[in-house]
């Protein structure tokens, strides 16, 4: 019997800015605030294409301080569709975001922060994203400090 971790199901921030990161998520990546369990703590969880796929906790009620970023995780990443829409929406929205191209041409990224400081990644299949004009590659890393 084989075994899978499978693919990434979400990822969670606990957070003093409930209301400000649904937003985000909402009006600037577009994801959809859905249902949730009853759980005894306050938040929300943020939909795409159907899916919980982050999941927020707020820790306002809480003693617990808020973390300035990502801490150890350097960034979340999504595959998406729409490199020009999105980087017309940040635009549009008053975002600061980077778009490059991964060396090699066949991914395009756009690198935006929530309002925890947490680094979302978009990638974008080149090959689907006809009509549009290439952002420039980059030999380096965002990774990289």
């Amino acid at each position: 019997m084989g075994v899978s971790v499978g693919v990434l199901d979400h990822f969670n921030i606990r957070t003093r800015k409930l209301a400000e990161t649904v937003r985000f998520y909402e009006d600037v990546l577009g994801l959809e605030n859905g249902a949730r369990p009853n759980f005894a703590f306050p938040g929300a969880w943020m939909y795409s294409e159907g899916r919980p796929v982050v999941h927020l906790v707020d820790i306002s009620p809480t003693a617990e301080p808020q973390k300035p970023d990502s801490g150890v995780v350097h960034h979340v990443a999504f595959v998406s569709r729409g490199f020009d829409g999105m980087k017309q929406r940040l635009t549009a929205k008053g975002m600061k975001f980077e778009s490059r191209q991964v060396p090699g041409g066949d991914l395009w990224q756009i690198f935006v922060h929530d309002p925890n400081g947490v680094m979302i990644e978009l990638n974008y299949e080149a090959a689907k994203e006809k009509g549009t004009a290439a952002p420039a590659e980059m030999a380096d890393d965002i990774g990289r400090q």
